[in-house]
C-alpha cells in the first residue's frame, strides 16, 4: 500500500513540477535567462542571476543577495550551491551586525560542476573549468582547471589544444 501511495505522489509531482514550470519559475525570478537552457529540478535564485544559453541544471540554489552570472553551455550537477552574500562580523555586534556584504560569483562558459558543489562569494570560475563532485569552491578558478576538495584545489588542466579544437568545431554537448 505505501509503495502504491508513494507511486500516486511521485507521478503528481511530477505531472505539476516538470521541467518546464521549473524553466518558467527561473525566468520569473532571475535577471536574465538565455535560450535553450534546460531544467531537470528545483531552482532557487535570486533577481541578479543570469544564466547563458544552452546550459543545462539539475538543481540550483543561489544564496544571498548578489550577483550570480553563469555562461553559456554550462553543465551543473545536482546540488549547485551558490553563496553571493555575507554577514559582517567585524561589525558592531557579535557574532555580526546587520550589514550585509555582497560579493558577486561569475561562472564562465563551458564550466562543468560536479554534484553537492558549493560556491563561496566573490569567485570567479575561468571557461572551461571542470569542478569535482562536493567541492567547496573559496578561490578564484582559472580557465580550463580541473579542481575538487574542500578547500578546492587545482590537480590537473584541460588539454587547451583539444578545447580549442573542440570550441572551434562548435562541438558542444
Amino acid at each position: 500500500m505505501m509503495n502504491l501511495i508513494y507511486m500516486i505522489k511521485r507521478k503528481l509531482y511530477n505531472l505539476f513540477f516538470n521541467e518546464q514550470y521549473f524553466l518558467n519559475k527561473l525566468k520569473y525570478e532571475a535577471k536574465s535567462v538565455g535560450g535553450g537552457v534546460r531544467i531537470f529540478g528545483r531552482i532557487n535564485v535570486n533577481n541578479k542571476t543570469s544564466i547563458g544559453e544552452n546550459t543545462a541544471i539539475n538543481t540550483l540554489n543561489v544564496i544571498g543577495a548578489g550577483e550570480c552570472t553563469i555562461g553559456k553551455y554550462c553543465h551543473i550537477a545536482y546540488g549547485l550551491t551558490i553563496i553571493t552574500s555575507n554577514h559582517n562580523y567585524k561589525g558592531d555586534g557579535i557574532p555580526y551586525d546587520n550589514k550585509v556584504i555582497e560579493k558577486p560569483v561569475t561562472i564562465g562558459d563551458f564550466v562543468w560542476t560536479g554534484a553537492n558543489v558549493t560556491i563561496l562569494p566573490g569567485v570567479t570560475i575561468g571557461e572551461g573549468a571542470i569542478i569535482q563532485a562536493g567541492s567547496v569552491v573559496r578561490n578564484d578558478i582559472r580557465s580550463l582547471a580541473i579542481v575538487g576538495g574542500n578547500p578546492a584545489k587545482e590537480f590537473a588542466a584541460r588539454d587547451e589544444e583539444h578545447y580549442k579544437k573542440m570550441k572551434a568545431e562548435k562541438r558542444f554537448f
